[in-house]
């Protein structure tokens, strides 16, 4: 028995440099960061949970829900750190996941350089059996093929097994089957694309499958280790995880499908972003999140941020997509790029600074950290600038070395371009700056937006920094610096509901459109999706229907929100109606008048969801008196190009409706807001602080 409280919760995000916590005491936010431990990534959530506890007055027995994302699964894609894994297809389908599609992004490079597959062409076995695209059986499974191929793989020393057969998304048997097979004669975690990805498109289907095999073994060793050391240290509260679509899953789940995890930190920062824009009402937000590894990008529509059922990991040429491992998953829809604080700048053949995507990560780290870094980070080029007080980073828990940033600098960058240290650190940041502009304005352009139309929302340990140089990039006027921000992932973790979404493809005409049998496959989903959440809550639960429909002939889809109700006798016309309307929103206009050009359903969502509080209203203030910075420092100045003073306030000092006249630094424990000479700042009514441009309208 514990004492633990139901409304105490925890936040854990383990990043590539620091893990951040948040402790939600009853309403107050008690919060650290702590450099990641690689070789035990869950000490430093241990050490992290000490620290806050201790502030709070509690001790961990007392927590009543741990909440846990993590970039450990991503990483190991990235790093090629998995199982060894052996993947079992349908005889002739051998190479799919090394042929890819005949998709050329970029289509005039001779020396074009694609991925290596996750699993190599000899770690692929095939057998014989056929499913049809309608799920009918062709051909039946060879067993006793089945049987050679497990002795094939237990005599291998293989860690993890991958099933994916053609067309198991209409029909499951098959692989269902083989699993059974193979379990009798292996005890290693086996995967099959029925369950990890239900959907069509057989390389990504098969990647997916084989993702979620090669790093089963090491996160669910991960994830078992975390819970027997948090009931070590006296915390017996269940733990659950966030998964890439922003929604929480048990660990169970979680370590049966890993590669529901790959983007699960930037999912918590993009569900912090959205809770502050309703809590604002502001339906046109960018969110911009700089840790310590990456920066990553995401529209925020109507309160909710975008999502897709694919995205790319590890990609070989930068904003190029194609160029990726397609993971086919439900997932927020966000843009990432190697541009974090400890992201390593360097320079090329051509004379030009680079940035990234290799990054000094939390060891050794930055050279500033003292910890034997020997190249230069951004957070150095930061330091050199004057952005950061050496003695104050972290809360004075690391004490940074302006000297040992300036030799790094230098040695690598200065020297070669014949530039002293501040106007290197200044190229520095400026390409970092200019590569995350260009990555927001290619994510906006993708999805038919302009990026200026938006109000900026800025977090993470490194955005804040930043944040008022790459507005004046974008041209935009306004950002908001939530409190906690430094942390705002982990505190996103805490406003995510329970949920998850259930997919099937059914690939059907609306011709050929049947009420009943699609009536019965959104019921199964629709159970499938509740029992997930109905473990981690009793609350009252919500549901999203999709259909993601497409003009027959086109070789991709739109998604088409349904209102969660059965289909009747006039599904069609609804249906054909929603799709063209929806259709017109995304093209401009729907293609009519062409005789014969049917309307066709892909696959079918259904998202589940536990209803969540309504959160407080506030009204953003552009009025506010004037405060006078008592203490100065010497910054360089983007927008100017040389050094000025800028004014240096606490944050903890500033009450609602103080106004900071840039050029200054507010100041924090996990992060530092930067306001150079083309804004001022604003503090709101919940404690964030808005930027807004001078001269800017009210």
């Amino acid at each position: 028995m514990t004492s633990r409280n139901d409304d105490i919760r925890l936040g854990a995000d383990i990043g590539g440099t620091f893990t951040d916590i948040a402790l939600d005491l009853r309403g107050k936010i008690f919060s650290t960061k702590v450099l990641t431990n690689y070789s035990a990534p869950e000490q430093a959530i241990l050490d992290g949970i000490e620290i806050v506890a201790r502030n709070a007055g509690i001790v961990p027995a007392d927590i009543g829900i741990i909440i846990h994302g993590t970039t450990l699964a991503t990483n190991a894609l990235i790093e090629r750190r998995g199982a060894r894994t052996a993947l079992i297809t349908t005889e002739g389908f051998r190479d799919v996941i090394e042929m890819r599609t005949e998709n050329r992004f970029e289509q005039y490079d001779l020396n074009l350089k694609l991925p290596t597959p996750l699993i190599p062409r000899e770690h692929r076995f095939t057998v014989k059996g056929r499913i049809g695209a309608e799920g009918q059986e062709l051909q039946p499974l060879d067993e006793a093929a089945l049987e050679n191929v497990a002795d094939e793989i237990a005599a291998g020393g293989f860690g993890a097994v991958a099933i994916g057969f053609i067309h198991a998304y209409a029909n499951p048997a098959h692989e269902r089957r083989a699993r059974e097979i193979l379990a009798a004669k292996l005890s290693v975690p086996i995967s099959i694309s029925a369950e990890v990805s239900p959907q069509m498109r057989e390389f990504e289907r098969f990647n997916t499958v084989c993702a979620n095999a090669y790093v089963r073994p090491q996160m669910a060793d991960y994830l078992a280790r975390l819970q027997i050391r948090l009931k070590e240290m006296g915390a017996e509260c269940p733990v659950f995880m966030i998964h890439s679509g922003g929604g929480l899953i048990s660990v169970e789940t979680a370590s049966e499908f890993p590669v529901r995890l790959v983007e699960s930190g930037p999912a918590g920062g993009a569900i912090f972003a959205a809770d502050i824009a309703r809590r604002f009402g502001l339906d046109k937000v960018v969110s911009y999140d700089m840790g310590g590894t990456t920066a990553k990008i995401c529209l925020i529509e109507d309160f909710a941020p975008r999502t897709a059922r694919t995205f790319e990991v590890a990609r070989t040429y930068r904003f190029c997509k194609g160029s990726g491992m397609p993971i086919s998953i439900p997932v927020i829809e966000m843009i990432e790029i190697g541009a974090g604080g400890g992201s390593i700048a360097w320079v090329d053949a051509m004379g030009r600074i680079q940035t990234g995507p290799e990054s000094a990560g939390s060891e050794p780290g930055p050279a500033c950290y003292g910890r034997g870094g020997r190249h230069p980070a951004i957070t150095d080029a930061d330091l050199v600038l004057g952005k950061l007080d050496p003695d104050n980073f972290a809360g004075g828990a690391i004490r940074l070395d302006t000297g040992a940033s300036e030799r790094a600098i230098m040695r690598d960058v200065g020297e070669r371009l014949s530039l002293g240290a501040v106007s290197t650190a200044f190229g520095i940041c400026e390409v970092v700056d200019e590569n995350m502009a260009n990555a927001a304005r290619v994510h906006a352009v993708e999805n038919g937006k302009n990026i200026s139309d938006n109000i900026m929302i800025s977090f993470g340990g490194a955005a804040p920094l930043h944040t008022a140089r790459l507005c004046e990039k974008l041209g935009i006027d306004r950002c908001i610096v939530p409190r906690g921000a430094g942390v705002g992932s982990a505190i996103g973790f805490l406003k995510a509901p329970f949920g998850y979404e259930a997919l099937a493809s059914r690939l059907t005409r609306l011709s050929q459109f049947r009420s009943g049998e699609v009536n019965a496959l959104l019921a199964d989903l629709k159970a499938s999706a509740e029992s997930f959440v109905r473990a981690g809550t009793s609350g009252r639960i919500v549901c999203e229907i999709t259909a993601f429909m497409r003009y027959a002939g086109q070789g991709w889809e739109i998604p088409v929100p349904l209102p969660d109700e059965p289909f009747g006798e006039d599904a069609v016309c609804k249906l054909e109606k929603l799709f063209r309307t929806n259709y017109q929103r995304f093209f401009g206009r729907a293609i009519d008048g062409l005789d014969g050009l049917e309307i066709e359903i892909v696959t079918w969502s259904v998202k589940a969801t536990d209803e969540r509080p309504a959160v407080e209203g506030h009204q953003l203030t552009t009025e506010g008196s004037t405060v006078h910075p008592a203490v100065t420092r010497a910054v360089f100045d983007p927008a100017i190009g040389s050094t000025q003073t800028y004014g240096i306030v606490e944050r903890d000092t500033l009450a609602t409706g103080d106004r900071i006249i840039g050029p200054a630094v507010i100041v924090e424990r996990e992060t530092s807001t930067v306001a150079t000479t083309s804004f001022d700042a604003i503090i709101q009514s919940d404690g964030s602080i808005l930027l807004i441009r001078k001269g800017s309208q009210a």
